[in-house]
């Protein structure tokens, strides 16, 4: 995820911008010291344009899904 994250030059306040997910509650995410939740999981996916098993380790495929229209 941290990976993927400085790929697209994002910072973790970025995120917490794009996520509304704290910057600490982020940082605990990123380094694997919290779980994320289904929702955060799904707003990081959205963020760094990836998909949902992506960021769970289901697929090396970073790219995302189609959206639903």
């Amino acid at each position: 995820m941290k990976e993927r994250r400085k790929a697209r030059k994002y910072t973790q306040v970025k995120m917490q911008m794009l996520t509304g997910i704290d910057q600490s509650d982020y940082s605990k995410i990123e380094t694997g010291k919290r779980n994320m939740t289904f929702e955060q999981c799904r707003r990081i996916a959205i963020a760094l344009k990836t998909s949902m098993d992506y960021l769970a380790g289901l697929t090396d495929d970073p790219n995302p899904y189609p959206r639903k229209k």
